[in-house]
């Protein structure tokens, strides 16, 4: 099995962060096939961080994602992971997805930690070696990793979030991690409407992303297929993901949030948010 890493912070709640209300009152979301397309090639198939030799195919779940939490930080924000869950649950429309307290059950694990604890939690999970080239590539503020088969098949991810580093950024980190997990692995500077580029902050799973999500948890994507595999697919695929996003899309008043970073170990990767504001 192909090891893999990536990072992202986000979560719903009830009363929502005020960044959060004012990053939805300014998104966009409406947006072209050519937009959607291009963002979609550009964070479904490429890794920013790679340690083995490159191959741009899709990466997803193909069974039940089952989600464990482990709670090693204060606040206690398992109530949030649960909420950022069933938000992804409710809006991705192919995606069997919800938390369990069996770990042995679990394909999914998060691990909730200290901000001053990341980097040693890193370190226990990837080993000194690696955790030394995450954070010298990424510097991350949060991290995700998937563990893919050879058919690419993602058959484990997990997630590192601190649980201190302020609301905005963690329910930043949580939603991007989570959905890096599920197989948006690439970060990319060059689309500015998706929370998968270092320079978006968005604390919620705005609408450009629920397009890329719900694309890639299309059954008609499967595992391992390549660009123009997809490609030829996609002007069957978007106008039913274009109904079903524009059905969920929410109004304008308050509702959730979420933060992020992203890394794929032994294979390929995706950047994290900076130390520094990201």
């Amino acid at each position: 099995m192909v090891a893999a890493a990536a990072i992202t912070i986000g979560c719903a709640a009830a009363a929502e962060n005020s960044d959060i209300s004012i990053r939805r009152l300014l998104e966009r979301t409406s947006f072209s096939d050519a937009e959607i397309k291009d963002g979609f090639f550009k964070t479904a198939f490429r890794a920013e961080l790679q340690f083995d030799r490159r191959a741009e195919r899709i990466r997803k779940f193909d069974e039940p994602v089952r989600v464990f939490v482990v709670d090693r930080g204060t606040p206690d924000r398992r109530a949030e992971i649960a909420a950022v869950i069933a938000d992804i649950r409710a809006l991705v429309q192919h995606l069997d997805l919800a938390m369990t307290d069996d770990r042995q059950s679990a394909n999914f694990v998060v691990t909730l930690v200290q901000r001053r604890d990341l980097a040693p939690t890193i370190r226990s999970h990837f080993g000194p070696e690696r955790a030394k080239l995450i954070q010298r590539a990424l510097a991350p503020e949060c991290l995700s990793g998937i563990g893919k088969d050879a058919s690419f098949r993602i058959r484990r991810a997990e997630v590192i979030l601190p649980v201190d580093a302020g609301e905005f950024s963690f329910y930043d980190c949580a939603y991007e991690e989570m959905l890096q997990g599920l197989g948006i692995i690439n970060d990319d500077s060059s689309v500015p409407w998706t929370m998968f580029n270092d320079d978006v902050q968005m604390g919620f799973f705005d609408v450009y992303d629920q397009h890329l999500v719900n694309i890639l948890y299309d059954p008609r994507i499967r595992p391992g297929m390549t660009r123009n595999e997809v490609d030829a697919l996609l002007p069957q695929i978007l106008p039913t993901v274009r109904a079903w996003v524009a059905k969920g899309t929410p109004s304008r008043s308050g509702e959730s949030g979420g933060v992020k970073a992203g890394l794929e170990n032994r294979g390929e990767a995706q950047s994290p948010r900076q130390a520094a504001g990201k």
